[in-house]
């Protein structure tokens, strides 16, 4: 569903990402692992258009994507939530899943069953402002508003950061409900490690800039996963 080949990124003089190649399929979740500073969340800067890769390809589909900002990248089916999930906190929840409308034709302008089905939450504070709303209720919502989006692929960064036992285990049966219908890729930044390792179909470690280890769950141990953290 989404490919990278040679994924360079640079910030002014300094190079972040060194030919980045990775493979996300759809009806798995793949996960981007690495402590900070090792350039996941650039990764994911980089593949939505956020900022605009040196070099390398980037496919959706098989397709070859050009440069193209973020709301391209969103029209070509490219789901992104954000580290620290940028909300808008003056707007209600309401408000902030029809930030999504932009990117659907005006025909799809209405929150779909599917988004409460998944989040109950969000209904129940509909009117809520979203900075009213706690670390997890701003999750859900973050998760929510890319979802309004029919993503084919979604990007999670940090999904667990901050948040509360309980709304970690409701996100993980989300990824894993949206993973099992085989429509969509998920690419996971994660370091809460057995968050991670339950959710993921295939790994790979960043160290700077580079990709040092990778591999399938059904190949790579915990054990050999945690040796390729600790390098």
């Amino acid at each position: 569903m989404l490919e990278t080949k040679g994924l360079t990124l640079h910030y002014g003089a300094s190079q972040i990402l060194y030919g980045i190649d990775l493979v996300a399929k759809a009806g798995e979740v793949t996960c981007i692992m690495g402590t900070n500073g090792v350039g996941k969340t650039s990764f994911f800067k980089a593949v939505s258009g956020t900022h605009q890769r040196s070099g390398g390809a980037i496919l959706l589909n098989g397709q070859d994507v050009p440069r193209v900002p973020p709301q391209g990248m969103a029209q070509r089916g490219l789901g992104y939530v954000p580290q620290g999930r940028m909300i808008f906190p003056l707007l209600t929840v309401g408000e902030n899943l029809a930030t999504a409308y932009a990117t659907l034709p005006k025909s799809e302008h209405r929150v779909p069953p599917e988004i409460y089905d998944l989040f109950p939450v969000l209904k129940d504070m509909d009117h809520r402002r979203g900075g009213d709303l706690s670390g997890g209720q701003q999750q859900q919502l973050a998760i929510a508003r890319a979802m309004m989006m029919k993503p084919k692929v979604l990007l999670l960064d940090e999904p667990t950061e901050g948040i509360q036992p309980n709304i970690i285990q409701q996100i993980g049966r989300v990824i894993s409900l949206l993973r099992d219908r085989g429509d969509m890729a998920i690419i996971l930044v994660e370091q809460y490690f057995d968050f991670a390792y339950d959710l993921a179909d295939s790994f790979y470690v960043f160290e700077r800039g580079r990709v040092t280890t990778q591999g399938r769950k059904d190949t790579l141990t915990r054990e050999q996963l945690r040796q390729g953290l600790s390098i």
